[in-house]
């Protein structure tokens, strides 16, 4: 279902993914993890363990709440499914600079965090 106009495409596994002008998905079913691999490397950013489990969270949050969430509970949702040593916004910094919220989301294939500029 398409939330927003498109404004450009990534190329994905011979598939033309749909995006709006800030990157995110017009079509959250377009999602796959090729998808955001693909989205990872616009960002230079090489997915590894630690962010597979932050996207899987954000997902979740997602499911549950349809909304991606902004930082503050971000952090909180990472620190009670992951622990507090990872629930931290310097945490998620490291894995996802630049806007961490904006970045994890558009890379989960979420729509961009309400309250994030």
């Amino acid at each position: 279902m398409a939330t927003t106009e498109i404004y450009r495409y990534l190329d994905c596994q011979n598939k033309k993914i749909g995006l709006d002008p800030e990157g995110y998905l017009v079509d959250l079913d377009d999602w796959s993890p090729a998808v955001a691999q693909a989205l990872a490397e616009e960002e230079s950013i090489i997915l590894t363990r630690e962010h597979w489990e932050v996207l899987d969270v954000l997902r979740d949050f997602y499911a549950r709440f349809e909304m991606a969430p902004a930082m503050r509970p971000l952090v909180k949702a990472i620190g009670q499914a992951l622990g507090s040593e990872k629930g931290r916004s310097l945490h998620l910094m490291r894995l996802f600079p630049g806007s961490s919220a904006k970045v994890a989301a558009r890379l989960a294939g979420l729509p961009k965090p309400t309250h994030c500029l």
